[in-house]
């Protein structure tokens, strides 16, 4: 039968956001490709070490059977659950490099696309793609144009903490992230308290979906299934405080969406609070929150809504 990832939770990620090529990365902006891929090259049996996002694409994997056949089964059985994708603009001799390193790390990633400096975002829609993670800021807009949830990776952000190796963590801000970006629209223009007080005269209704609502139902998918080795814990945490927590939560109701922990900050900086949940990822829409959230936990910058206009 075809191979199909219809089902799957589909992780598209760059090869600078899955392992630590800030080294070689310098000479490939600097225009100089065909010394990086001679660097590459040299360093071919050289494990890279891990990046940003490494600890989320290895703890989704985690949630696939051992022994998971690239085709389910004829009961549906053994299928994998989640697939990984290379997705780089990287040249493909520097691609066998990012291979090798997954294979040192017993990573089962089996796709790539490398495109040698061309944007790969086009290849989402082929991968039905479910998330898309780069360090590359063009490439990442371009994947929210087209509908795909999608963050730019702050390579210097601190790694995840090995606290938690049987729970992928994620943490998720609300407005412009899971959330459209209509009450951020009302604060900007409008302040504060005309801000608190649209939530709470229209709390009964619930938020249109942000650019992130497309992965939070795969991931719903995830946590339904009872995984021996992993199981699936998330977090909103926002500048939202009373009353506007309400409608927050009654949207994440009305999508039958369950988040294991809510903070509603008032504004204090998150990324002391981030450390505290230790997240494997965190999605802002500001980059003022990211680079809070980066000096204590793996965090990505969200290119969308009012925030990120122009």
């Amino acid at each position: 039968m075809p191979i199909t990832l219809d089902g799957r939770l589909v992780v598209a990620i760059s090869s600078r956001a899955l392992f630590d090529f800030e080294e070689e990365n310098r000479l490939f902006e600097g225009g100089d490709d065909r010394a990086y891929m001679a660097l590459q090259n040299a360093r071919l049996d050289q494990p890279a070490p891990p990046g940003v996002a490494f600890s989320l694409v290895h703890k989704l994997l985690a949630f696939n059977p051992v022994g998971a056949a690239a085709t389910p089964t004829p009961d549906g059985d053994g299928r994998p659950l989640v697939e990984v994708v290379i997705l780089s603009r990287n040249d493909p001799v520097s691609g066998l490099r990012v291979f090798r390193s997954a294979q040192h790390y017993g990573l089962p990633i089996q796709r790539g696309v490398f495109t040698r400096g061309e944007s790969p975002w086009r290849y989402l829609r082929p991968l039905h793609a479910n998330l898309f993670l780069s360090a590359n800021e063009a490439d990442v807009r371009q994947a929210l144009a087209a509908g795909v949830p999608a963050a730019r990776v702050f390579p210097q952000s601190t790694h995840a903490t090995d606290a938690h190796p049987f729970e992928v963590r994620i943490a998720f801000d609300g407005d412009a992230v899971l959330f459209s970006d209509e009450a951020e629209r009302v604060y900007q223009a409008d302040g504060l308290a005309a801000f608190q007080r649209h939530e709470a005269e229209h709390s009964l209704r619930p938020l249109q979906p942000g650019p992130f609502k497309p992965l939070v139902d795969a991931l719903k998918r995830l946590q339904q299934v009872a995984s021996p080795s992993m199981r699936l814990r998330t977090a909103l945490v926002t500048a939202r405080s009373a009353p506007a927590h309400e409608r927050a939560i009654r949207t994440l109701m009305d999508w039958q969406v369950e988040i294991d922990q809510a903070m509603f900050l008032g504004g204090l900086a998150k990324g002391e609070f981030l450390r505290e949940f230790e997240p494997d990822f965190f999605f802002d829409d500001q980059t003022g929150h990211v680079t809070s959230a980066a000096q204590h936990v793996p965090a990505g910058h969200v290119a969308s809504g009012v925030s990120n206009n122009g």
